[in-house]
């Protein structure tokens, strides 16, 4: 792959499958399910405040990032969340991912945003070359 053949653009609605296969991999404490994805596909995709990446190779989808704008008190104004981010495992390390980064943040940009953030234990050397740094320790509660 060169970088001419990568690009990063809006997912579409379809794109679903793609997407759907990728999120079942990203899962480790959730199984997503395809009617609850197929559910809640068409409102990201309308969502002013989400945006939903997809990075296509040869008109295949081989990984996406999910992310948010919202408004904070503490931050004078909106921050960014990466809420996912997976490239499929044969397609790691040529640039996919730091091409969906970097759209996310241009995007967060556009939105004001004052920072992108993310919880994640996976590839640390990765988000620090891209020049994100730990910041705090992430809690949940799985509500059932």
């Amino acid at each position: 792959m060169t970088g001419d053949d990568l690009l990063i653009r809006r997912a579409e609605k379809s794109d679903a499958d793609a997407v759907f296969a990728l999120a079942r991999d990203f899962g480790l404490t959730f199984r997503p399910e395809r009617d609850a994805f197929d559910a809640a596909l068409p409102t990201l995709l309308a969502d002013d405040d989400a945006l939903l990446l997809a990075a296509v190779v040869g008109g295949r989808v081989h990984g996406y990032l999910l992310g948010f704008v919202h408004l904070t008190l503490f931050a004078n104004g909106p921050v960014a969340w990466v809420e996912e981010a997976l490239v499929q495992s044969g397609s790691r390390r040529q640039g996919m991912g730091r091409a969906l980064l970097e759209e996310f943040e241009r995007w967060a940009r556009s939105r004001d945003a004052r920072y992108v953030a993310m919880a994640t234990r996976r590839a640390p050397e990765f988000y620090h070359a891209l020049g994100y740094e730990a910041s705090a320790t992430f809690y949940r509660k799985v509500l059932r």
